[in-house]
């Protein structure tokens, strides 16, 4: 009841319009509408009698006399609170051309498809079956051939299957590439790629089996989504709308069932990817970017990886 008699007697008595304060831009005592309404909230929060009026060159917010000190007092305090907020948006990094390289692998990739397909014998063997020594089967990794984890990324079961994962797939992997420097770049990938064959493995029966590079291009997006995340955690338009587009997008192209359709690994790469994201935009804030040395290391890092991963498999089957 004291507040209602005390908002009576205010609208009874004389009104005064507050001032924005110097720097504002407007004439004395004139606001922008959405900062007028915006300083009534918070008048209003702090049970202070206001109203806003319109007025020739904007808007006019008013408090009764007895209320006058008060409420500047209270606008002060609250400008002080939220000087620099939001805070400005970080600096954009300067990007690596390496575009050709990237590529590069790409197109390597897909030579290897080739290779894959060829039936011939090797040093008087028998033609290997590619497939069937580097497929990530949830039985055998589970049995210590850790190889697989790694060789399953780079097959695929037709070109249909490989085009998917090159045509849209390179343009996150290339993108990925240019933000962290290529061997940052593929040695998150491969990372990604190995944990998200490792988690669908455990979690399916012992006879299920994928291949392709899904799992990576899936763990690109989980990157590249977690560097926008934290990026911009202070802009929410910004935030979610890349790593939502890109899910979509590839799903899309990918599909969502079929016999080469693997949700899981596609799910698994994609958190996978947006772990190793997490950590890796951490250790840059503080650190900085790897220099041309510490990303060539991680690149010849990866390659040597992934032979080794092969050979393993070749020596296995053989």
């Amino acid at each position: 009841m004291d507040m209602e008699n005390e908002q009576i007697e205010a609208r009874e008595g004389e009104w005064l319009a507050l001032s924005p304060g110097p720097g504002q831009g407007a004439p004395p005592a004139t606001l922008p509408e959405g900062e007028a309404r915006l300083r009534a909230l918070v008048l209003e929060a702090r049970h202070i009698p206001c109203r806003i009026e319109p007025d020739d060159a904007g808007w006019r917010l008013l408090v009764p006399a007895p209320y006058f000190a008060r409420a500047r007092e209270e606008l002060r305090l609250f400008e002080e609170e939220n000087r620099n907020w939001p805070p400005p948006e970080p600096p954009a990094r300067p990007l690596v051309e390496n575009t050709l390289a990237a590529l590069s692998v790409l197109i390597l990739l897909a030579t290897f498809h080739n290779l894959t397909l060829l039936d011939a014998s090797l040093f008087g063997h028998p033609p290997i079956d590619w497939v069937l020594l580097g497929k990530a089967h949830a039985a055998r990794i589970m049995n210590g051939e850790w190889w697989r984890l790694v060789t399953a990324l780079t097959l695929h079961a037709d070109w249909l299957h490989l085009f998917g994962n090159l045509a849209l797939g390179g343009i996150f992997i290339v993108s990925l590439c240019r933000e962290l420097g290529s061997g940052l770049a593929w040695s998150l990938l491969l990372g990604a790629g190995i944990l998200g064959n490792l988690a669908n493995a455990w979690l399916h029966p012992p006879d299920h089996s994928s291949v392709g590079a899904s799992t990576l291009v899936f763990g690109a997006v989980g990157i590249l989504a977690a560097l926008n995340l934290i990026r911009n955690r202070h802009n929410r338009k910004r935030r979610w709308p890349l790593p939502v587009a890109a899910a979509l997008a590839l799903l899309a192209l990918l599909g969502t069932e079929g016999e080469h359709t693997d949700l899981g690994a596609h799910l698994f790469g994609f958190l996978s990817g947006t772990g190793l994201g997490l950590a890796t935009e951490w250790l840059i804030g503080r650190h900085g970017r790897p220099g041309r040395r510490v990303n060539a290391l991680l690149a010849l890092a990866s390659a040597v990886l992934v032979v080794a991963a092969w050979w393993g498999a070749v020596v296995a089957g053989g």
